[in-house]
């Protein structure tokens, strides 16, 4: 198994660091599920460096893509190819690894395996043959285009990941109405070539209104982070050409956001409008929130509206 593990060269703080990661536990007959950058080298966490280091081999979705990042991180574990087209045969290999006592990683192309990624069927494979897996999380398009957009809130934190549409109009347009009638964000993922049809589908089924956030080229050079009503996503997409280019993280906003005029009836005012004579507007809304069922930053908005309109 491979021990020859060393710090690279850096400062006293990532040396510090680097020998108390290297000190952890690190069993054998382990499958470490590795998450790698989507983009920026730099995003390569230290615990992840260890396990590429440590594993006698890292099953790769692409090895020639896998073999760049490594090469740059100066790690030279042995790559085998691990992607749909061989998983079966993969998940047996790696189990025969593991029965042997070895470590092995498992990475995909970049971003988290087995999320919208090969591998899922490698960790059914290796947990039903009484391997331990051990994920050693990192980037993630999903989280970082969450984080970036502001789309949810600590009050309403959920999100529905969708993945990819389907490639083919009809069949998208159906996907996209069972998805988007989901009362959260959706996020999904889309190829730069399908970018203009999909905006396109997402209008026709959404309507103008609904807000839309396009992520592209996340954590790179030219990361771009845009927020708008999607009958602009059209003249959005028209108003610079390299929009066309790079790779998509789409998060379709609640409906509730564009709604919540409609949604904050007579009866929601007049309970924002008692609840305001004695409590605080963060108080209002939590209360009323509990009482309406709305989510509480519509009606903190609603609240405070009402309170300067008073005023």
């Amino acid at each position: 198994m491979n021990q020859n593990v060393s710090p690279p060269p850096a400062g006293d703080a990532w040396s510090r660091v680097a020998e108390r990661v290297a000190g952890q536990h690190w069993p054998a007959s382990t499958l470490y599920v590795v998450a790698t950058p989507i983009g920026n080298l730099g995003d390569l966490g230290l615990r992840a460096w260890h396990a590429l280091q440590r594993a006698d081999v890292i099953a790769a979705e692409d090895t020639r893509a896998s073999r760049a990042l490594l090469d740059a991180w100066g790690v030279s574990t042995p790559l085998m190819a691990a992607h749909r087209h061989n998983e079966a045969a993969a998940a047996q290999a790696i189990c025969e690894r593991l029965a042997q006592g070895q470590r092995v990683a498992l990475v995909s192309d970049a971003g988290a395996p087995a999320v919208s990624d090969p591998g899922a069927r490698i960790v059914r494979a290796v947990r039903a043959a009484g391997f331990g897996v051990v994920p050693v999380p990192g980037p993630s398009a999903v989280i970082a285009a969450l984080m970036g957009s502001g789309v949810t809130t600590d009050e309403n934190p959920g999100f529905a990941f969708a993945g990819f549409p389907p490639p083919k109009a009809v069949a998208r347009q159906r996907w996209l109405r069972t998805w988007c009638a989901v009362p959260a964000p959706v996020v999904m993922f889309e190829s730069p070539h399908r970018l203009a049809a999909t905006l396109a589908d997402l209008l026709e089924v959404c309507g103008p209104d609904r807000l839309l956030t396009v992520a592209r080229e996340l954590t790179k050079r030219f990361e771009e982070i845009a927020t708008f009503p999607m009958g602009e996503g059209a003249a959005w997409l028209a108003a610079d050409a390299h929009r066309e280019q790079g790779e998509f993280v789409l998060i379709a906003h609640a409906p509730e956001e564009q709604a919540a005029d409609e949604e904050a009836d007579p009866r929601t005012d007049a309970l924002l409008d008692a609840l305001l004579e004695s409590l605080s507007l963060r108080d209002a809304a939590r209360v009323a929130a509990k009482v309406s069922g709305l989510p509480r930053d519509v009606l903190y908005n609603r609240a405070l509206s009402r309170k300067k309109s008073a005023e």
